[in-house]
Order: C-alpha cells, then sequence, then structure tokens
C-alpha cells in the first residue's frame, strides 16, 4: 500500500495525462509524480486511437515544449496542411473544388499514429524520471478538504489494491472523465454532431484516384495524401488521416439532425452511406474491406464542462474536461492549453501563493478560448457542402487561430494577466468579430448557389495568409507582440470587410444583414481570384 504523499497523482495516461507529466516534470524537476492508466503496454499501432491530426498549437507543444521534435520527425508524418475536397456525389476530383496549399506551409505539423506516440511518451516519461504505472484501474477517489491531501484507491493487473495520496489531483482520464462525472460537471454545448471512424491497414493515396495531369502537377511535391483530407457535403465531412505505419484512417463526422448515426454505426452501413454520397472514398475502401483493423463511434461527441480547474487542487485536461470538434484537430491544442494553465497553477502553490485568484482567470481565459472555438462549429455544418461559401470560412478562421490564439501560445502568454489585461480590448474585438463573421456565414449560404467548379483555391496564393504561418514562431517581446496583434485584430476587420463585399456583389440582399461589418476604411485583404 502506497501512503507517502506525492506532489500530483494523474489519472489517465494517454496523450493529455502524459505530456501533462512530462511539462510538469520538465518546469519542476524535483515533482513527485505519479501516473496511473487502465491500458497495459505495449499499446498496438494504427488502431488505438482517434485524433491523428495536429496543428499548429499542439505540433509547438510536442515539439518545442515537451522537446519531441525528433520523435515526431523520425516517427510520423509531416502534415500537407488541410485540404478539402466538395466532392458530394462525385467521381472524378479533378472536377471539383479543392481547397489546400500547393506547397508546404514553413510552421510544421503532423499526422501521429497515436499508439505509436503514447508507446514512446510513456517509454519517455520514465526515462524522465516520472513513475509511469500501467495496467492500474482507478476505483475510486476522495478530494481533500482544505489543506488535506486527495486520495486515489486503485487496482493493479495482479489484483492488488494500492491507496495513493497526493497534494494535486488531476483528470486526464478521457470520456471517462472521472472528476467531471461525479461532481456533474458535464454541459451540453449546443453542437449536436456524432462521428465514426475505423482505420485500413493500407495507404489510400489520393493523389492516384485521379487521371488528370493538370489536377496531379499543382501540388508540389505531389502528396495530396499526406495533407488531412477533408471530402465535403452538406452537414458532413469524412477525414483521411495517413499513420506512419502504413495505415489510413477514415472517419465521418455530422450534424446528427442532417444525418442520423443509425445510418452509418457500423462498418457495413458506413460503406453504404459512402457509396451514396462519397463514392471515391466507397470504392477505396470496398477494395480492402479484407484490410479493416477497427471501427468505432461516438454519438453527440461534443460537450462542455463547468470547472476546469480548482483551488482545491484539482483540475481536468483533454477530453476528461471539454471537447470540441475534430474539424481543424483542435483537441491536442486544447490539451497543450490546459496542461500549460495547470502547470502554471502548481507553480504558484510550490511557491506558496493563493491559487484561488489564478484558477479563476485560468478557467475563464481557457472557457474563452473554447467558446470562440465552437462558435466555429456551431449550427455552421450545413455550410460544409458550400463549395462558395466553405473556402472563405475556412480562410477565416485560420486567420482568427493563427492571428490571435496562436500569438498567445506561441509567446508564452496564456497566463500572463498582465498582458492580457493590456490587450483585452483587441482580443475582446477579435471575438466580437468572430461572432458576427460566424453568423454572417449563414444568410451567405442561404442564397448561395454553393457551386462546385473545376478549380484549387490555392492557400499559397495569399501572401498575407502565408505569411502569418511563417511569423508564428518569431520571439516577440510585449511591445511587439502588442504591436502584432493590433495589427491582426485590424487585418480580421479588413478582411471581414472583404468577405462581405465579395458576398454583396453576388448577392446585393446580403447588404441588409452585413452590419458593421463592412465600414472599415483600409485597403481590402487579398481573397481568392474570381472564378468563372
Amino acid at each position: 500500500m502506497d501512503r507517502k504523499p506525492h506532489d500530483a497523482i494523474i489519472l489517465g495516461g494517454g496523450l493529455a495525462g502524459l505530456s501533462l507529466a512530462m511539462q510538469l516534470k520538465g518546469e519542476y524537476p524535483d515533482m513527485d509524480i505519479v501516473v496511473l492508466e487502465r491500458q497495459a503496454r505495449p499499446l498496438p499501432e494504427a488502431a488505438h486511437k482517434v485524433g491523428e491530426s495536429t496543428v499548429e498549437i499542439a505540433a509547438h507543444y510536442f515539439a518545442d515544449t515537451l522537446g519531441l521534435r525528433d520523435h515526431l520527425e523520425s516517427s510520423h508524418i509531416r502534415k500537407f496542411g488541410f485540404r478539402f475536397f466538395f466532392s458530394e456525389g462525385q467521381d472524378d476530383l479533378a472536377d471539383v473544388t479543392e481547397l489546400g496549399v500547393s506547397a508546404v506551409l514553413p510552421t510544421p505539423s503532423y499526422q501521429i499514429d497515436r499508439g505509436i506516440l503514447e508507446n514512446y511518451l510513456g517509454d519517455e516519461a520514465r526515462r524522465r524520471g516520472i513513475d509511469f504505472r500501467d495496467g492500474v484501474t482507478v476505483k475510486g477517489f476522495d478530494i481533500g478538504a482544505g489543506e488535506e491531501v486527495h486520495t486515489v484507491r486503485a487496482t493493479t493487473a495482479d489484483g492488488n489494491v494500492d491507496v495513493f495520496h497526493a497534494r494535486w489531483l488531476l483528470d486526464a482520464s478521457g470520456r471517462a472523465g472521472m472528476i467531471r462525472r461525479k461532481f456533474d460537471f458535464t454541459r451540453d454545448n449546443g453542437h449536436h454532431a456524432n462521428a465514426v471512424w475505423f482505420r485500413i491497414d493500407d495507404r489510400l493515396e489520393i493523389d492516384g484516384w485521379c487521371d488528370d495531369a493538370e489536377w496531379k502537377e499543382r501540388c508540389h511535391p505531389p502528396e495530396r495524401w499526406r495533407s488531412t483530407n477533408h471530402l465535403c457535403g452538406p452537414g458532413y465531412w469524412v477525414w483521411l488521416i495517413p499513420l506512419s505505419s502504413g495505415a489510413h484512417s477514415v472517419g465521418i463526422v455530422a450534424d446528427a439532425a442532417m444525418h442520423p448515426i443509425e445510418k452509418m454505426k457500423t462498418f457495413d452501413l458506413a460503406v453504404q452511406w459512402l457509396e451514396e454520397h462519397q463514392p471515391l472514398v466507397a470504392r477505396q475502401v470496398i477494395k480492402r474491406r479484407d484490410k479493416l483493423l477497427d471501427f468505432a463511434f461516438f454519438r453527440h461527441f461534443s460537450y462542455s464542462c463547468s470547472r476546469m480547474f480548482s483551488s482545491d487542487r484539482w483540475a481536468l485536461t483533454g477530453e476528461a474536461g471539454a471537447f470540441l470538434d475534430p474539424f481543424y484537430s483542435p483537441g491536442s491544442d486544447f490539451i497543450a492549453i490546459a496542461n500549460t494553465y495547470i502547470t502554471l497553477l502548481i507553480g504558484h502553490d510550490r511557491r506558496g501563493e493563493n491559487v484561488a485568484p489564478h484558477a479563476r482567470l485560468y478557467e475563464r481565459l481557457f472557457f474563452s478560448f473554447y467558446e470562440g472555438t465552437l462558435k466555429m462549429y456551431r449550427g455552421q455544418y450545413n455550410l460544409f457542402g458550400d463549395a462558395e461559401v466553405l473556402p472563405i470560412k475556412v480562410i477565416w478562421d485560420y486567420a482568427y487561430y493563427w492571428g490571435v490564439l496562436c500569438q498567445i501560445v506561441f509567446q508564452k502568454r496564456l497566463g500572463d494577466s498582465a498582458f492580457i489585461s493590456r490587450m483585452s480590448d483587441e482580443l475582446l474585438a477579435a471575438t466580437d468579430l468572430n461572432t458576427k463573421v460566424q453568423a454572417f456565414f449563414q444568410p451567405w449560404h442561404d442564397v448561395s448557389d454553393g457551386r462546385n467548379r473545376k478549380v484549387m483555391l490555392d492557400q499559397r496564393d495569399l501572401a498575407w495568409f502565408a505569411d502569418m504561418n511563417s511569423t508564428l514562431h518569431d520571439a516577440l517581446d510585449d511591445d511587439t507582440l502588442a504591436q502584432r496583434l493590433r495589427d491582426n485584430v485590424r487585418m480580421m476587420r479588413l478582411l471581414a470587410a472583404s468577405i462581405v463585399e465579395r458576398a454583396v456583389d453576388d448577392h446585393p440582399s446580403l447588404r441588409e444583414v452585413a452590419g458593421d461589418l463592412i465600414e472599415v476604411e483600409g485597403e481590402r485583404t487579398e481573397l481568392f481570384a474570381r472564378v468563372a
């Protein structure tokens, strides 16, 4: 029986829990950390967990904050960005609108095999002096009152019962959500969608699905398969994500009302659904039916949480707290954000400071980032088959993400209350702009013809867009960062005006719902060239 109080016990040794342990150990090398994980190692490759696509914040967090760049570069796939095809019911990708980059942008992101990564994290955690115990089932826990320690009861793989005590109790138990469920913190966030997914033990090389020479030559190198490929239609999108093991992850994510889960909740039903909506994918999957590795689904996967961080020395991270949507792959981003706030809170506690005001601030900031991102999804899935509106929405969403949230994270200002207060006007302005622009997409969609055009909309052609990506790793002092945020918010105002002007040019009736978005003086931000 283990009765010595530890500095922290982490419930769950998956991506969120192990990365939190490594971040804490890197920041506080003398910290005594125990990680309790139910699944025994080693984990299977290719068919362990979804969440294989990372974007810039998560890639930065894993590579730079945790020091895993060599592993990411050697054992996973450098991503060729996001790519979108408006291919509902289509048989030839050369005949549809494609949105993406013709060449990889400078700031890296990765396609990760969760089994490979989590096996490595478990070994690396032990190498770094973290007490990682796999094959352990947590049976219960008690939150200590006041300064009392927390207690965790667990059973090892051989049936022995252990009791652990710790100053901090950190829940990274995924959808089990031990603390969230015990205290009824789960909240409906108004975004109702479902997902099914499976892995095929073979590469689905989308580059070979089309014989059109011009189409093939649009990308350099011609490796679209390295992208997170989105095949879009009204109310849904299908993902294609390559894994370094040689397998491919395939998923269907859909608005619950427009595409009920009952029509896709088995592999055979999912294939039938794909035959109707994405026949190109169905054809490739059917050829490889004998290489199916797994199949699973989540009903109503998106949820919020009323609490994340407590002055009573407990906290939630990853899916143990709140989860948004796999579109744009924000899951690992919010692991990075929550883990950073937890690391800061523990630092305040170790210095003998009152944790309460910091816990309240960090929780408020976390949920402001969560709600701002949620606006990209909630009530927006009906746009996903619209080849006129969705490409512009994607550009806007990137600008908001790179221009605001990435700046705060990359420049290590997540917990800088003085800087956040200094920039409050700009941050509130960005939030307000995002709310208005997301709302504008709906009336635009209502009048849009959404027509597919035989074209690639190359994000590389947008100089300002590529520049935002290339400068994410700039090291900035407070004044320079403040000016960049002001410039980015100004650019977003011009971008919003450009979006509205473009829509109004084609659909004059939209001027009535544009509000003040169009009332901005200055040179309009470049969008895609008109396509006949």
